[in-house]
């Protein structure tokens, strides 16, 4: 079977490389960038150069696979445009180019999020025939490259899948919030309630859509079936980290302006103003029933554990 994953040299695509690899896959890996391979370096891939925003440099990588994994895009940029361009144009143009060379492609798979549906507006886990109410570009973007996607359902075999937040090793947006407890201090806005995914977890649910019949055409939700709290979150980082930090209260009304702040000062972080857009909503929780009963997916790994592995791994390699 050969696969072509698009984004494989972050953090999630670089673990789904090696975990196809282990399940007997032709792995290709299509990146922008061939200088950006530390993850990948060591694994048994081929490097196709490529680019999703331009179409004229996909027609061939895409042309002989069984599987395609679009986990390609943006999560966090300084401008609408940027989002729209990576998360629409870059998913039009693989869908494109899919359609005109690969007429026996066996699946389509399309990571999105849990930002393409919004935030729970009454405390309800989403279920995926929810109506979609994004609240941030990121998700927006995201919503409309699932559109994409499915409206070509009926021409290549498709799947959609809309992770909460996802973390591990090699994350690099939740190792904010480990280096801010290990500084002793973290921001509280108040109790949330958030869904969580360990990011082998995901990887083992990205490859059950792929293979699984009963997933073509659909959409899932996929989580570890819990709902954390702020609390529990900094409760497991801060048990994973033995430190415990001091609880600063912010405003929800000043959060904007920390966005505006980070952003101008950092750059495209994990605080940004569009990411603060998604913190200011307290319920990021979603149903995980329907990826259990037709994939079977099973998550086995709760946060406090993953935590414990994340920094385990933060300290191995000196990112904390």
């Amino acid at each position: 079977m050969k696969a072509l994953i698009t984004g494989a040299t972050g953090f999630i695509g670089s673990h789904l490389a090696g975990a196809l690899i282990r399940e007997g896959f032709d792995v290709t890996c299509l990146v922008r960038n061939p200088s950006n391979l530390r993850y990948l370096e060591d694994l048994n891939v081929r490097i196709v150069r490529g680019d999703c925003t331009n179409i004229s440099s996909l027609h061939d990588a895409v042309g002989d696979m069984d599987n395609i994994f679009h986990l390609a895009g943006l999560t966090k940029a300084c401008s609408e445009a940027d989002f729209f361009n990576a998360n629409v144009r870059g998913t039009e143009n693989i869908v494109q180019a899919v359609l005109a060379n690969n007429p026996n492609i066996k699946r389509f798979v399309y990571l999105s999020s849990l930002a393409a549906a919004g935030p729970s507006c009454d405390g309800k886990p989403l279920k995926e025939d929810c109506e979609p109410m994004p609240v941030s570009v990121y998700g927006r973007t995201k919503l409309e490259g699932e559109k994409i996607v499915l409206a070509q359902s009926k021409n290549m075999p498709v799947t959609v899948i809309r992770p909460p937040a996802v973390y591990g090793p090699r994350d690099r947006d939740l190792l904010v919030f480990f280096k801010m407890v290990k500084s002793g201090v973290i921001p509280y806005w108040g109790k949330c309630y958030y869904s969580f995914l360990y990011v082998e977890d995901l990887i083992n649910g990205i490859i059950l859509s792929a293979l699984s019949k009963d997933a073509e055409g659909e959409t899932f939700f996929m989580s570890d079936g819990n709902i954390y709290s702020t609390d529990d979150i900094i409760e497991a980082i801060s048990d994973a980290l033995q430190r415990r930090p001091m609880k600063l209260n912010i405003p929800k009304f000043v959060m904007p302006l920390l966005g505006f702040i980070s952003e101008k000062a950092k750059g495209a972080s994990i605080i940004n103003t569009d990411k603060i857009k998604e913190m200011r909503h307290s319920q990021w929780i979603c149903d995980t029933t329907r990826a259990t009963e037709r994939l079977k997916f099973e998550p086995k790994v709760k946060i406090k554990e993953g935590a414990r592995w994340t920094a385990d791994w933060y300290r191995i390699h000196q990112w904390i």
